[in-house]
Formats: structure tokens, C-alpha cells, sequence
């Protein structure tokens, strides 16, 4: 037998609507506001099939440059061989949403600017490198009540 190779083939299981999010769309989708420069994330809504944007963005986190009615324009990197390129899509907002991608950022931006005035109220140096997580301590384990024990597979036996 042939293999369909169109617009949508493969893509049975990526557009489909998850456990209990089938039927009608939230309308906090049409209301979220969307600005020049905003990073989102392209996830196909299955249920609208309008403005809706090839299976290969499925998934991808680009940057939103034009802003209409009903729509975003959004900037994404496609591979194409050994190179990317910047390709321009104008995408339905119910296959938008916000990247969550710079929240770890900004909270720790935060963080350093609290430090800094903080270090600077006490007179103090404030470091802002960020340290890896440290192994963890040497410990004694007590064997009173605790005895080790030798653990074995069940020998298989054949009952026929």
C-alpha cells in the first residue's frame, strides 16, 4: 500500500486534543493578550482548523512580530539541512501560548537585584555566580536492628 504523504500525515496523534481537554475552548485562549516581542510557544489546537500551522512549528518557541485581529506573526527557526533559517508564520492565537521559557530568568533577576540592595544597605560583597549542587555529605548508616539481608530470585518451576 501507498503512505499519504500531505499536509497532515503523521500528525494523528500531534493534533489531537488530550485527556479531557476535547470539546469546547477555553475562552481565556481569545483573551490572552499578545505584544511585539512576547516569546511563545506554537501547539496546534486540533479543534480549529483555520490558521493553523504545519505539523514542522509543532512545538517550537519563537518570537511574536506582528500582532492582527485573530492572529500572530511569530519568528521561528526551522532546520533545513545543517543550517537554520528564520521563517515567518502568521498562526491563529488558539495555537499560541506564552513560553514559559524566561520565567526562571526573570524570577532570578529579581533575586540578584534584591541581593544587591541588600549587599549594598549592609556594606557587604554579594555574589551573584550561580554554584553547581554540592555532593552530599559522608553519613554512617546503623546496622542496630538493620542487618543486612541477601536477597535471591525465586527459582522457576514448571507445574505442567
Amino acid at each position: 500500500m501507498g503512505h499519504a504523504a500531505g499536509l497532515r500525515a503523521g500528525t494523528r496523534y500531534a493534533f489531537s486534543r488530550g485527556f479531557k481537554q476535547r470539546g469546547n475552548i477555553a475562552l481565556s485562549v481569545y483573551l490572552r493578550q499578545y505584544k511585539v516581542g512576547d516569546i511563545v510557544d506554537v501547539v496546534c489546537n486540533g479543534a480549529v482548523q483555520k490558521g493553523m500551522p504545519h505539523k514542522v512549528y509543532h512545538g517550537k518557541t519563537g518570537v511574536v512580530y506582528n500582532v492582527t485581529k485573530s492572529a500572530v506573526g511569530v519568528i521561528l527557526n526551522k532546520q533545513v539541512g545543517n543550517r537554520y533559517i528564520e521563517k515567518r508564520v502568521n498562526v491563529r492565537i488558539e495555537h499560541v501560548k506564552h513560553s514559559r521559557s524566561r520565567d526562571e530568568f526573570l524570577a532570578r533577576v529579581k533575586q540578584n537585584a534584591e541581593k544587591k540592595k541588600q549587599a549594598k544597605a549592609d556594606g557587604t560583597r554579594v555574589y551573584l555566580k550561580r554554584q553547581p549542587v554540592m555532593p552530599r555529605e559522608a553519613r554512617t548508616i546503623s546496622l542496630k536492628g538493620n542487618w543486612p539481608e541477601s536477597i535471591q530470585p525465586i527459582a522457576y518451576e514448571t507445574t505442567i
